[in-house]
């Protein structure tokens, strides 16, 4: 059986989604990072970068939450989460992805732990970062919009739901308590949040996770 090593509202909610999405079995491990679960010895084993989530599926054991999307994809082909391979939209949606990942997820990351980047005890320094990172972001959440909003489909790849949509969700959800401009104030981003909101797999995965209101 599949097991996602996750914890709750952290990365691995997406593929936390693509799995109830897949309606396969699998098997949820919590590691408790409070307690530094993701550092110690047992889960570097997974992960040597001690980052969350890990998949283990069979013999194979990988991480990078792009990478998990990406396998789960392959492996059931039938769920139409990706595009046709070799298609435009195929390219795309990889293009996106990466984007995902490289780009907006790395910019909320400094934002979340803008200590990284500053000497410690830098106060002025760590708030500066964080301002920057924030409005980084912001311009960032404009992309997306834009894009809902210049091919007018429900999802974010246009009219079919897709791997994109749970992972644009997870990381617009990051935003909720943002102190401006939250993703869901955008003009099309709101709607559509709400949307993959109600999707069952996502009602599933909040009630998994034991999460509250605000969800977006």
């Amino acid at each position: 059986m599949i097991q996602l090593h996750s914890h709750p509202s952290d990365a691995s909610m997406v593929p936390h989604i693509v799995l109830e999405e897949l309606g396969v079995p699998y098997e949820r491990v919590l590691v408790d990072k409070a307690n530094g679960a993701h550092k110690a010895p047992d889960y570097l084993v997974l992960n040597p970068n001690g980052l969350i989530p890990v998949l283990v599926d069979g013999n194979l054991v990988l991480y990078e939450t792009a990478a998990i999307c990406l396998h789960l994809c392959d492996t059931h082909p039938n769920a139409g989460l990706l595009p046709t391979l070799g298609s435009a939209q195929r390219a795309h949606a990889y293009k996106w992805l990466v984007w995902l990942t490289n780009t907006l997820q790395a910019t909320l990351i400094i934002y979340f732990y803008p200590q990284r980047w500053v000497n410690e005890g830098n106060a002025v320094g760590e708030a500066e970062v964080k301002a920057h990172a924030q409005a980084r972001v912001g311009a960032l959440l404009d992309q997306l919009d834009a894009e809902l909003a210049r091919h007018g489909g429900p999802w974010f790849m246009g009219a079919e739901y897709s791997v994109l949509d749970a992972y644009v969700f997870t990381l617009c959800r990051w935003t909720r308590n943002f102190s401006t401009a939250p993703a869901r104030e955008r003009a099309y981003l709101g709607p559509y949040l709400l949307r993959v909101l109600e999707r069952p797999a996502v009602q599933r995965v909040l009630a998994n996770e034991g999460l509250a209101p605000p969800f977006v």
